[in-house]
């Protein structure tokens, strides 16, 4: 589910005005990093590679509370393109934020030698950091022929997964009005889309959509390619399909049961049954359109909808809001949404050569991977967002309602904001207390579901959405992790051929859901040839030893 890197060409084209710039403005250089204020406060700044909706400046009752605790406040970038344009900028001009959050481009800033090895400040400073990554700590080393640590993980630490994640998405009403008819297969998702929109074809006066779908630059991978590989049998390694016996990396396009996944979209293109803006709207737009509650189907990560999810539950559409299904492409294949990939080392947080006091700066992570950092993202403060009853952590039914139908509680308390930016323990692991670190526990996911949600999963005679999927231990853990998760080196030939087959890909895929039923196996065929020609072959045979090393860097650890 990874973002293309930023265009060579651009990067070459900006390069020489960047440098001039930089060169000029050399003496300047450390305006926009660490600096003191008069309270004795530090500000650090921050730059993260995705967008934060609920970002409160640090002004929130949690986040002043963390500032009075720690000395430290941030400011903060957040960025809408993934970082795409912005991280090759910075590598260019050579001048970071103190924090970087980079997702899968970490390689371009360790390249230019952007960020701090960690090593020794976690082993003096990092306490919490050490407790909380435990027996994973070796997986934080870059590869096996540079061992630093530049970047800590934010996967939460040993985590229960109780949510599914990812799969098919349908209205309550739909499945309500029809029965609750099995969701399986693609054909169970197609006929529920069609018998519904027949019957309805307006709701609340707008014209009914079936299934909506969004290309708007990376996100095409979330919501159009990646549910390809999982909806045949595939678990999410970006752009690779890895073969669990010899780590060979396949293209996941050039898979034959993908081809018949995508002459599925297009056949539902054909039937009217995919919104005819899919390929043209912004992410804005989408969530809007889905917050209006006429998309009856969705393909999409939890996510990646979840503010439009939320918003059609404060707008008291309840049945307009949408179920979790484990949908394949035919029976014989079983949904890998919990295949576990062992803890995953390589996205996170990083301390860039730029902070001027990295002591601080690890001992601000650290304090939010301690156990009173951690029970404030999750918890909240005592007395004012949860009470100890008899030692417990309670939150209130008031409290907890708000947390439910609030779409603003994050940005308005603080609960959450800063979670993603140092290392956590996940769901089920428990603190000194023996209570668990985070609220989601099943009872708690079940007491926060809508009653018509509740009514849904009982006629689907399951308690959550996750029963509906195969579990864990079905599939065996896949001991290269995620191959997103594996860096590509930056500048490399593997990196412009991915860029390169990446285009292709948002070229291709919408043509070919687009095209008329009887030109797709001509528009797929020339895909083929495109991905050939832009060398996918010597890409594959790159990326698989790039996957063996992995495997080899994490042996036993």
């Amino acid at each position: 589910m990874r973002k293309g890197n930023f265009k060579r060409a651009t990067i070459c084209m900006l390069l020489a005005f960047i440098m001039l710039v930089a060169g000029c403005s050399n003496n300047d250089k450390t305006s926009k990093n660490s600096s003191e204020n008069e309270d004795g406060t530090v500000t650090l700044s921050l730059f993260s590679a995705d967008p934060h909706s609920q970002w409160d400046n640090m002004e929130s009752p949690v986040s002043k509370k963390i500032i009075e605790e720690t000395g430290v406040t941030l400011n903060a970038e957040f960025d809408v393109s993934g970082g795409e344009q912005k991280i090759p900028l910075m590598a260019a001009s050579g001048e970071y934020p103190d924090l970087i959050l980079p997702k899968g481009n970490a390689s371009t800033l360790v390249d230019a030698k952007a960020f701090l090895d960690l090593t020794d400040l976690i082993e003096e400073h990092a306490p919490n950091l050490k407790k909380v990554y435990g027996e994973y700590i070796d997986r934080l080393k870059w590869s096996e022929e540079d061992p630093s640590i530049y970047i800590l993980p934010t996967t939460p630490v040993d985590q229960t997964y109780w949510v599914p994640g990812t799969g098919f998405m349908l209205q309550h009403e739909v499945v309500k009005e029809l029965g609750y008819p099995e969701i399986r297969t693609v054909k169970d998702f197609e006929n529920a889309i069609r018998e519904y929109k027949e019957k309805h074809p307006t709701i609340d006066g707008q014209p009914t959509l079936g299934l909506s779908l969004l290309a708007d630059d990376w996100r095409i991978q979330i919501s159009t390619t990646n549910p390809a590989f999982l909806a045949t049998g595939a678990p999410d390694d970006g752009e690779y399909y890895i073969d669990p016996e010899t780590y060979e990396a396949t293209m996941h396009y050039r898979r034959p049961e993908e081809k018949d996944y995508f002459k599925w979209l297009n056949h539902m293109n054909d039937e009217g049954l995919i919104d005819p803006e899919s390929f043209v709207q912004k992410y804005d737009q989408y969530l809007a359109k889905i917050s209006s509650g006429r998309v009856l189907g969705l393909i999409d990560a939890d996510w990646d909808v979840a503010e439009a999810q939320r918003a059609l539950r404060e707008a008291g559409k309840q049945e307009r809001m949408h179920g979790m299904y484990p949908v394949t492409l035919t029976e014989e294949y079983k949904h890998p949404n919990f295949q576990d990939t062992g803890y995953l080392g390589g996205w996170g947080i990083g301390i860039s050569v730029d902070c001027e006091d990295p002591v601080r700066a690890i001992k601000f992570i650290d304090y939010l991977a301690s156990e009173e950092g951690q029970i404030l993202q999750n918890w909240g403060i005592e007395g004012e967002h949860y009470e100890v009853v008899d030692g417990k952590r309670v939150i209130s039914e008031e409290e907890m309602e708000k947390r439910n139908n609030n779409a603003n509680y994050v940005k308005e308390t603080g609960i959450g904001v800063l979670k993603g930016f140092s290392p956590v323990y996940g769901d089920g692991v428990t603190d000194s207390t023996g209570q668990t670190y985070t609220i989601a526990n099943p009872d708690q996911i079940k007491d926060a579901y809508t009653d018509v949600e509740k009514e849904v999963l009982q006629n689907y005679e399951v308690e959550m959405w996750k029963d509906l999927y195969p579990q864990k231990e079905e599939f065996p853990v896949k001991k290269w992790g995620a191959g997103f998760n594996i860096p590509v080196p930056s500048g490399s030939n593997l990196e412009l051929i991915n860029q390169k087959c990446f285009d292709i890909v948002k070229k291709r895929i919408p043509e070919a859901i687009l095209a008329k039923p009887e030109d797709f196996d001509k528009v797929w065929d020339q895909f083929m040839k495109d991905l050939e020609k832009a060398g996918v072959e010597e890409a594959e045979k790159e990326y698989t030893e790039l996957v063996k090393s992995r495997v080899e860097l994490w042996e036993g650890k």
